[in-house]
């Protein structure tokens, strides 16, 4: 068990930073939130993951669960070490549009850009080999993988002609000769962008403050991991996907979830020790300080879908590789903090695995009101050993819920915070999670600015208009600091 002491943090994802390039990057602006953290008291800042994003612009249907996102790149860094100008800067066709990503506009400005750095940097350049040579166990199936992308216009793997789909090596090796310009831009953009967060991750040891990253469970069905490593999945003879991922109908959705994920062949990954799921750790390892495990109860049992199935509702429950993969994670990385996404469908076996593995569990206030529950999720049923949030970024924000709850959750709510009315709400429940017993109380920024469902980064189950929340850089003042710190000083979390 990796104790975390009684502390505090900000959920905020690097793309929702304010900065003047229609995105929040690895730039000034993520050293300047640090800042903002270390005069708020706080010692952990919590982010999505760093993934490059994929189907509906989610960094959870990634094209590589190693790569780092080509979004994020710092600019002004390249123009200071001369790799671009600032005419090429100022014509980029960035548009900043201060209160939401605009995902498209930055597809087709970012990367003229990054092929004119990436043309500029040395490729004999003593830190780039040895970046080359460190990454080895994944760089060279990604950067392939994404030349290839490129060379079939960016359609997904299943589109591929079959000797690509199938990685046929005499096709690869031709292509490895005719696509090596285009490898090599991508390998080089991850060079970039490694160095960029290391210097971002350093900055924050040195401020006392910690980064917690995300680890997605499942990969995208378009992935580099997916096409290179297909023996570690559920295929039939024909080399598709044979299951997929979701879960079962439930009140909030009668036909249950299709995520579209392919599953994996677990006995396979523990026939080979666990080599990509360690690999997978060790690089996170790297990125943050700890990270959120998602899905956990997937550890425990999963639910499979028929691959032809469009809803949930065929599915059945299998049992996931459980102590035995966790077990294998920590003998090679024993004191790294993994929080456990224990969230959903929650049964005896999961509740069993996650007390055994000594991982933190995650506790939603939004989720301790519903009427006629006696809530796992009210704090004053709260362990030590948790994380407390009081909400994800699958969550409405605070606001939101108090205005879209039930008058019967309301009214729970009320009479649990001790709040007279609706409108204090927001207030009382992060003051809820803030005294818990909780050893670790997270709470997102739009929490902490009041702000309503326009500040929402994702509604699961849709693919449109998510992931696109930013933060103004006017409201990060000091007097918001000042209110984190005295609050989490209050609950002895400072």
């Amino acid at each position: 068990m990796i104790s975390m002491g009684r502390k505090s943090g900000v959920l905020m994802p690097i793309f929702s930073l304010p900065s003047p390039f229609g995105i929040g990057t690895f730039g000034k602006e993520a050293y300047e939130f640090i800042d903002f953290l270390k005069e708020a008291g706080q010692s952990y800042w919590q982010i999505l993951p760093l993934n490059p994003t994929g189907y509906g612009d989610s960094p959870y249907q990634s094209f590589s669960a190693f790569a780092l996102n080509p979004l994020l790149i710092d600019f002004p860094d390249l123009w200071g070490k001369g790799l671009i100008t600032e005419d090429d800067l100022r014509y980029s066709g960035l548009v900043n549009k201060p209160d939401r990503v605009d995902y498209n506009i930055l597809n087709e400005a970012v990367f003229p850009l990054l092929r004119k750095a990436v043309s500029c940097v040395d490729e004999k350049r003593p830190d780039f080999l040895q970046f080359m040579e460190d990454e080895k166990y994944w760089i060279g199936d990604y950067s392939l993988f994404m030349a290839i992308k490129g060379h079939e216009n960016m359609g997904p793997i299943w589109e591929w002609p079959d000797d690509l789909r199938l990685g046929k090596e005499e096709t690869l090796r031709q292509l490895r000769e005719d696509l090596a310009p285009e490898i090599h831009f991508w390998n080089v953009v991850q060079f970039l962008l490694a160095d960029q967060w290391s210097r971002v991750k350093s900055y924050g040891e040195g401020k006392g403050i910690s980064i917690i990253g995300d680890i997605p469970i499942y990969v995208s069905a378009d992935s580099v991991d997916f096409w290179a490593h297909e023996d570690l999945f559920l295929l039939d003879a024909d080399r598709r996907i044979k299951q997929v991922a979701g879960c079962p109908p439930d009140d909030f959705c009668l036909q249950g979830q299709r995520w579209g994920n392919p599953l994996y062949r677990w006995q396979a990954h523990k026939k080979g020790g666990y080599k990509w799921w360690i690999q997978r750790f060790q690089n996170a390892q790297k990125n943050y300080h700890g990270v959120r495990l998602d899905h956990f109860r997937g550890l425990a049992g999963y639910y499979a879908i028929p691959a032809q199935g469009e809803t949930g509702e065929k599915g059945l429950w299998e049992k996931g590789p459980g102590w035995n993969f966790i077990k294998a994670i920590q003998k090679q990385l024993p004191k790294y903090l993994i929080i456990a996404e224990n969230l959903g469908h929650l049964t005896k076996d999961v509740d069993k695995l996650l007390k055994k593995s000594g991982f933190p569990g995650m506790k939603v206030l939004q989720f301790a009101f519903e009427p006629g529950k006696d809530s796992i999720y009210l704090p004053h049923k709260y362990e030590k050993n948790c994380v407390v949030y009081t909400g994800t970024h699958d969550n409405n924000t605070l606001k939101g819920w108090a205005n879209n709850a039930s008058p019967d959750e309301i009214d729970m709510a009320l009479k649990y915070s001790g709040a007279t009315k609706k409108e204090q709400l927001p207030h009382k429940l992060i003051e809820l999670a803030m005294e818990s017993n909780a050893d670790l109380c997270v709470i997102p920024i739009q929490d902490w600015l009041g702000l309503g469902p326009e500040a929402r980064i994702n509604i699961p189950g849709s693919s449109q208009g998510n992931w696109v929340y930013r933060v103004r850089a006017e409201q990060l003042k000091m007097e918001l600091a000042q209110r984190i710190f005295k609050q989490s000083d209050n609950a002895g979390r400072v």
